[in-house]
């Protein structure tokens, strides 16, 4: 089977499997301390190095499957070289936007994993209904119900914390993180939510050469905002890492992170309605956080989820089998020949 051609189901589970690992070391990396600085490793330490492992090797599975070949490309006399569309480079602006606000979230103290996580996806379910609406696609009833569900559990959680509470560059990553999401899944639908491979492929290999190199330049804006004067740390992630004990993990990270971003773009790219696609996307990163949670407890001694959070993560698997089985009860039966 196709990697493009894989069912949503089996391409979510995927997907929560290589989270896991990520989330795991990212948080592992920022509550122990390093031996060369004598204290944990911030996000601006650790990303850069991930980032750049991990774009070397989506460029070189684009290369090695031949998914280049569908992307656009512009004839500079004898060559002709790859060239995002006007879509695909707002997707990739969006991607870069994802691609370093997702670590930072889970490095920031007295923040839980599942609790950042049903703040930086809830709200991307509200966006997905909209992205619809406004591109004409029509929104089915258990989207709408699975929608509902996952607001509840997000609802329960900030009531359970007793709102936010969180730091300011917290906030503003989770900010960043909803408008990123949106111009991404407004550029999906816009070219390539069709079933075609060839849209699928283009589109994934060009949203990558833009979102890559930008996530570098987002990153060094942060240290200049005022929410951040951290630019001695994106020094360290870029230089000195490569000699660093922490470079194995940040490998892993890598790996991780690289079948993170062709899982996500195979659930997001399915040509359902987004409502339908992005609660499997979202609910899979949040039971990947959950279990990640678990196992933080259980090896570096951090606060196990709590029930609520725990309540959160049923009606999550709840809406997933929603969105598997309702499409399937909606289907007219086959008559059978006499």
């Amino acid at each position: 089977m196709r990697l493009t051609r894989l069912p949503i189901e089996l391409t979510a589970l995927l997907y929560m499997l290589a989270y896991v690992p990520y989330i795991f070391i990212v948080r592992k990396l920022s509550t122990i301390a390093a031996p060369e600085l004598g204290r944990p490793l911030t996000g601006l330490e650790t990303l850069p190095a991930v980032l750049i492992m991990s774009s070397v090797m989506l460029f070189l599975f684009a290369w090695a499957s031949g998914w280049w070949r569908s992307a656009n490309r512009l004839s500079l006399g004898n060559w002709r070289v790859i060239f995002p569309g006007k879509w695909t480079f707002i997707a990739g602006i969006g991607t870069a936007l994802l691609l370093f606000t997702v670590p930072l979230s889970l490095t920031f103290k007295n923040v839980s994993i599942p609790f950042v996580q049903l703040l930086m996806r809830g709200d991307v379910l509200i966006v997905a209904p909209i992205v619809d609406l406004i591109s004409g696609r029509k929104v089915r009833w258990y989207s709408w119900v699975a929608l509902v569900m996952v607001s509840i559990a997000l609802s329960l959680s900030l009531w359970e914390r007793g709102g936010l509470n969180i730091p300011a560059l917290a906030l503003a990553a989770i900010i960043l993180y909803t408008i990123g999401y949106f111009m991404r899944l407004a550029a999906m639908t816009r070219v390539a939510k069709n079933d075609k491979e060839d849209s699928l492929r283009g589109y994934f290999v060009e949203e990558k050469i833009v979102g890559m190199p930008f996530t570098i330049v987002f990153l060094s804006l942060i240290t200049l905002s005022p929410l951040g004067n951290q630019a001695n740390e994106l020094s360290w992630g870029f230089v000195s890492v490569w000699s660093s004990s922490a470079l194995p993990l940040l490998f892993i990270m890598a790996v991780a992170f690289f079948a993170i971003a062709i899982f996500s773009a195979l659930i997001l790219l399915d040509p359902r309605e987004n409502t339908f696609c992005v609660p499997f996307e979202r609910a899979a990163t949040i039971l990947a956080g959950t279990i990640a949670a678990f196992l933080l407890a259980i090896f570096l001694g951090q606060p196990f989820p709590t029930t609520v959070e725990l309540i959160g993560v049923v009606l999550l698997v709840a809406a997933i089998a929603l969105l598997s089985l309702a499409p399937r009860w909606n289907r007219p039966a086959v008559t059978q020949p006499a």
